[in-house]
């Protein structure tokens, strides 16, 4: 896909207010460097006060967001950009708010039959309650936040009420998750298809946010080094996925492989994934021969309202 001017005028909305916003600054700097090489005509908008009356008043064509997070992954920003009819990048405002909940989205995968770890919501129970549940090691989420933000691993009883405080001090939902011992995967989905699959490895004892955007000796497999069918099935398992859940557009599903029994299990859904040059959407992306430019056009292409 080359140069255009079929877009019309795009506001690139980065930035943000939550704790993923430095994230969402180096990607919006980077889709932005894209469209500057297609020669699209866009403004960048920090999505902090008086975004939504910059929007209004620059008579935007449709929006490329790339707000990682709360406000603008949430559903927020969609809901915005629907009351505001411009056509916008990725998943509508039910997909968003159900896809940043990391329990409401398992919630539905289990009643689809997908295959999630087992999992408990804290709320009253103390943790030897949990760890009778789920044993040990756990892991312990923040139900809303994103890039492995307040994530710990706990070992002990002692590691997972120190693990719970600290995802406390960011969500009033706290997801303990039980912890699968193997490969890690992720999946890029880009307007209905599966991108090929990659592998993570890192030295630290999960791919948290230091592995994905901090130090440079996260290793990304790519082929990720399943055979052809295991490869296929794990694509249409992502896909599946993300399709309960009513994303659309472009997304990441998160993926582990348990090293004893082989099967695979999902971990969450990111609607609007990283773009810096860390990113697996567009690592995948070029697997296929889709430079980084095309996928931002790829993805800008398929802006809309989703009523």
């Amino acid at each position: 896909m080359g140069a255009t001017t079929s877009f019309g005028k795009v506001a690139v909305l980065l930035g943000g207010t939550s704790a993923e916003r430095d994230v969402s600054l180096k990607s919006g700097g980077a889709v932005c460097e894209a469209l500057t090489q297609a020669g699209v005509d866009f403004d960048a908008i920090d999505a902090v006060d008086g975004w939504i009356e910059r929007l209004i008043e620059g008579g935007y064509d449709r929006v490329f967001n790339i707000v990682h997070g709360r406000g603008g992954e949430d559903g927020k920003v969609q809901g915005v950009l629907e009351s505001l009819a411009i056509p916008y990048t990725g998943s509508g405002v039910t997909a968003s708010a159900v896809a940043m909940d990391k329990a409401l989205t398992k919630h539905i995968w289990v009643g689809n039959g997908i295959s999630t770890p087992q999992y408990v919501v804290v709320e009253q129970q103390t943790a030897s309650e949990i760890i009778a549940l789920l044993g040990l090691p756990l892991i312990v989420k923040p139900a809303h936040e994103g890039s492995s933000i307040g994530m710990s691993k706990a070992t002990t009883e002692q590691e997972l009420v120190k693990a719970i405080e600290t995802a406390r001090e960011l969500d009033g939902t706290v997801l303990v998750e039980q912890w699968i011992t193997g490969s890690e995967y992720t999946i890029a989905i880009l307007n209905g298809k599966p991108l090929p699959v990659i592998r993570l490895e890192t030295d630290h004892s999960f791919y948290d946010y230091e592995a994905k955007y901090l130090v440079d000796d996260t290793r990304y497999l790519l082929p990720c080094g399943l055979n052809a069918d295991a490869e296929a099935g794990l694509q249409d398992l992502a896909l599946r996925a993300f399709n309960a859940v009513g994303c659309e557009g472009w997304g990441r599903v998160d993926a582990m492989r348990d090293e004893t029994s082989g099967q695979f299990y999902l971990l969450e859904v990111n609607t609007v994934p990283g773009m810096t040059d860390h990113s697996l959407v567009p690592m995948a992306a070029s697997a296929t021969g889709l430079s980084f430019k095309d996928l931002v056009l790829e993805v800008l292409s398929k802006a809309s309202l989703k009523g």
